[in-house]
This record gives structure tokens, C-alpha cells and sequence, in this order.
């Protein structure tokens, strides 16, 4: 396998496990909570504490900075790119702790304020969302030296630790859910686990402990690669200033990104309780064929793509995107189909009930239209990165806002929740499909998307026609866990065989 195909496939194991991680603590936080007004606050108390590690070490930091450090790897002494890094890092917690500080002072402003996270909500859910938000802040401090520490190892072209990291978020958050919270203990056969009865607070105490786990675990390879921290500042490296010159238009793009899901909220907030729950579910089940693909292919790309770019390899640069295009459109279509057809069944496990169910449904499926949207922009948006191009994806992320905007007004009130998820996913398609024109306006390339488009059809009425068989057969199983068990046995199936009809994309992928 070249580089890249192994690199993705380690990725999206290990994202995998993840997900598999996150699926359990998301039922049995929904087990414990319900669609209520606790956990609608549990919810939109994490947006600020996201945006401001969004902006400043997550997405923000890692497609400035790697494309930087990558060059460096290439053309510089290590020292000197170790050097850069601490540099960096330095800047970045300082900036983390001083804007979480004013954040947490002014909390209670940003929930209430008519265009702030919850207007919408009580003046006591109001007040839990302010106290939530004071304490995630703690984890995104911790989160900011994580996403740090990941985007130096990816530019080392190592992908197993940081691909691992989430996870470690995973187990602090499900020691949170089943040992800080609950009024009631946990059986594990004849084992009784403590209970501390800390209630929503206790899965915020689970999500600090898990940001420390995250950071925590790729210290040492972070030392085995050879970096040694230094109380350095000096924001006249040139090396510094091209990663600050990089990222300015990139935080502007994330917050672009990241005020979507402010308005998500802002909207939801407005609407019956569970709104604001449905969305989040929603929009993880839809991350989870996301993440396995468009994010790992994205992220396992980037170095390669910016080391393309300064060997001056144009030709291999093209190519390489037109072999992403085509696997990700090739797979996302059929995959999204399927899902849409047979997540019911897994759904029901969260333990809502039948209106709750039904709410949640239909909002992963609004999500789902996206799903390839949200793919191809995993790529598009790197391909500018590595030519260290900020401005076109800012351009095109405000665009997406705009468009958002205007369409998720009017649907939110015709159709719920399920209408702000729609409104995500073609704001989003959009802009994927506005990044790749440019790139084709830059750079002419021919996709032959054509055929792959035609056998993701086939693949997808085949998906149909096995899932409709599959449910004739086995008729309404007698339980939720047997039907939940069924659904996925169907899903498996029907997703080996889209390996038939997409051989040559996948033969394609292994060539990158």
C-alpha cells in the first residue's frame, strides 16, 4: 500500500474506534438524560468552548501550521523546527487561557443575548448552560496543547498517536457518564461501580478528564521524535509569522464554520425541548461515515499535497486530488443511502421515546443529504492549505454562512430540527462544490467523475434493494436491541457491497 492509503486506513481505524467509543457513551448519556432541559444545556454549553478551540489550536492552527512545519521537515536542521514549534505552542496557550478567561467572566451574557448560544431557553437553564461553559473551558485549555501536539506529529507524517488521542477524550467522557454522574450505580456482573450523583455536572468533570488523557498521550512520542520544550517567544521567525499570516485567514474560516452551529443552536433553542439534542445526534451519526472517510483521506492528504507543492510536483498534486474526488463521491453517495434506510432500529437505543426517536431520525437523514458535501470538503479545503492559499477557503466559508443563513431561517420553522440539519448540508455542498470549480479555474483536471457517479447509483438502488429485502424477511424483531442488532448485521452487508461497484476508486486510493 502507497503512504497514503496505509496512513487513511490507520486513521480511520482508529476513528473508528472512536466512534464505536463515542456510540456508547452517547447512548448511555441519553439513557440517563433523555431529551430534557439538561442535557439540551449539557449541549449548547460546549459551542464556545468548541469555537475557541476550533479558532485557535484546532482546525484553525493545524491546516496553517502543518503545511509550515512540513516545509521545515523538508528543507530545515530538525532544531530549527522544533524551535518553530515551541514558539508556536507557547503563543497558542497563552492565547487560549486569556480568551477562555474572558469568555467565562462574560458567560452568562453570551447564553441570554438574543443572537448569543440560547436566548430561547428559561432563565435557570440559562444559568446551568453559564456553569457548564465556565468548567468545559478547563478542557479546552487542555485541548488546544492536544491539537498542537497532533498537528506536529502529522507534519512528521505520523498518524497512529494522534489518530488514538480521541479515544483517550472517549475514555475520560465514559468515566464521566458512568461514574460521576449517575444518582444510581453501575453493574458490571458482580462488580458494583461508585456513583456520585453529580448529575450533568459530572459529565463535564468526565470530558476535563478526558482533554487530559488526549494531551497526555502523545506526549511521549512527541519527546521520541525529539521535542524538548523551551520558554521561547519570538513572533519575528519568519517561521512564526508565515504560520500567523496562514492562520489569520483560517481562524476567520473556522469561526465561519463554527457560528453555523451557534445558529444551529440559537435556533433550536426556540424550539420545543430536544431540539438542541436531536441536532447533536444528528450531526454524529452523519460524522461517523464523514470521519472514516472525508476526514481521514483529508488529513492523511494534507502533508503529502503541501510536500507536493514545494518539490514543485504539480502534475502528482493533480492527480492526487482527482483520485480523492473520485473515492470519496464514489462511496459517500451509496453510504449515505443505506444509512438513511436502516438507522432507525440503532436510533431507538438512545432509549428516547417514539416522538424522540422519530425527531432524531429525520434529523441524521437531514444531515446525511450532506454527507458527501461534507467529504469533498475535507479535501478541497487542504488542497488550498498545502499551496498555503488562506483566502479562498475564507472566501468560500463566508459563502457558506450566507447561505446557511438565508435558507435555515425559513426551514427551521417548517420543519424543526430536521430543517437546520438540511439547511447544514446544502450550505455546505455548496461550498465544496464552489472550492473544487476554483481549483479547476487554477488548475484544470479531469475527475471522470462520470462513471464513478454512475456506479455510486447502481450501488445505491442495489443498497435499496437489499435493505427493503432484508426488512420483508425478517419482519419487526421482538426487541430494540435485536432490531438495533439486525440493522447493523444489514448495514455491514450492504456496505461490502459497495466494494464491487467502487473497485476501481478503491483501486485508485491504493495508488495515492
Amino acid at each position: 500500500m502507497k503512504h497514503v492509503a496505509r496512513s487513511t486506513l490507520i486513521i480511520a481505524i482508529f476513528f473508528g474506534l472512536e466512534k464505536a467509543l463515542g456510540f456508547v457513551r452517547n447512548v448511555l448519556i441519553a439513557r440517563t438524560f433523555n431529551l430534557s432541559t439538561e442535557l439540551d444545556a449539557f449541549n449548547a454549553a460546549n459551542n464556545i468552548p468548541d469555537l475557541i478551540f476550533a479558532l485557535i489550536s484546532g482546525g484553525a492552527l493545524a491546516m496553517a501550521f502543518i503545511p509550515v512545519l512540513a516545509e521545515y521537515r523538508e528543507t530545515k536542521p530538525k532544531s530549527e523546527m522544533w524551535q518553530l514549534f515551541s514558539r508556536i505552542s507557547n503563543a497558542v496557550f497563552l492565547a487560549t487561557a486569556v480568551i477562555s478567561i474572558l469568555m467565562a467572566l462574560s458567560a452568562r451574557q453570551l447564553v441570554s443575548w438574543e443572537i448569543g448560544i440560547a436566548p430561547g431557553f428559561g432563565a435557570d437553564q440559562q444559568e446551568l448552560v453559564s456553569e457548564l461553559m465556565r468548567l468545559n473551558l478547563i478542557a479546552t485549555l487542555l485541548f488546544s496543547l492536544g491539537g498542537l501536539a497532533i498537528a506536529g506529529l502529522q507534519a512528521q507524517q505520523h498518524f497512529l498517536v494522534p489518530a488514538l488521542a480521541p479515544s483517550m477524550y472517549d475514555i475520560g467522557s465514559l468515566f464521566g457518564i458512568v461514574i460521576l454522574a449517575p444518582a444510581e450505580p453501575y453493574q458490571l456482573g458482580s462488580i458494583t461501580l461508585p456513583a456520585y450523583n453529580l448529575g450533568v455536572h459530572g459529565l463535564v468533570y468526565g470530558v476535563i478528564l478526558g482533554a487530559g488523557l488526549f494531551l497526555l498521550i502523545q506526549v511521549p512520542t512527541l519527546i521520541k521524535f525529539g521535542y524538548r520544550w523551551k520558554p521561547d517567544f519570538n513572533f519575528r521567525d519568519p517561521g512564526v509569522k508565515r504560520v500567523l499570516n496562514l492562520m489569520g485567514p483560517r481562524v476567520l474560516t473556522v469561526f465561519f464554520i463554527q457560528a453555523v452551529f451557534l445558529i444551529q443552536d440559537n435556533l433550536a433553542s426556540r424550539l420545543p425541548t430536544g431540539a438542541v439534542t436531536a441536532l447533536v445526534y444528528g450531526w454524529l451519526f452523519m460524522q461517523l461515515p464523514e470521519s472514516l472517510l472525508g476526514t481521514a483521506l483529508g488529513t492523511a492528504l494534507l502533508p503529502t499535497l503541501a510536500e507536493q507543492i514545494t518539490q514543485g510536483d504539480v502534475p502528482g498534486y493533480r492527480s492526487t486530488l482527482e483520485k480523492a474526488m473520485r473515492v470519496l463521491a464514489g462511496l459517500t453517495i451509496p453510504l449515505a443511502v443505506i444509512l438513511a434506510l436502516n438507522l432507525e432500529p440503532i436510533i431507538a437505543l438512545l432509549g428516547f421515546d417514539a416522538g424522540g426517536t422519530t425527531l432524531v431520525l429525520w434529523t441524521v437523514r437531514a444531515y446525511l443529504v450532506g454527507l458527501i458535501g461534507h467529504s469533498l470538503l475535507e479535501v478541497a479545503a487542504r488542497a488550498f492549505y498545502a499551496r498555503q492559499n488562506a483566502k479562498t477557503p475564507l472566501l468560500a466559508s463566508g459563502a457558506a454562512l450566507f447561505s446557511f443563513i438565508l435558507i435555515s431561517i425559513p426551514l427551521s420553522r417548517w420543519l424543526g430540527a430536521p430543517g437546520i440539519g438540511l439547511a447544514n448540508s446544502l450550505a455546505y455542498t455548496l461550498e465544496a462544490a464552489l472550492l473544487f470549480y476554483l481549483l479547476y479555474k487554477l488548475m484544470p483536471y479531469s475527475p471522470r467523475l462520470g462513471k464513478t457517479l454512475l456506479r455510486a447509483l447502481g450501488a445505491s438502488l442495489t443498497g435499496i434493494l437489499i435493505s427493503l429485502l432484508f426488512k420483508l424477511w425478517l419482519g419487526s424483531p421482538a426487541s430494540t436491541t435485536a432490531a438495533a442488532v439486525l440493522a447493523s448485521i444489514n448495514l455491514l452487508l450492504c456496505s461490502l457491497l459497495l466494494i464491487p461497484w467502487m473497485l476501481p476508486e478503491i483501486r485508485e486510493l491504493l495508488k495515492i
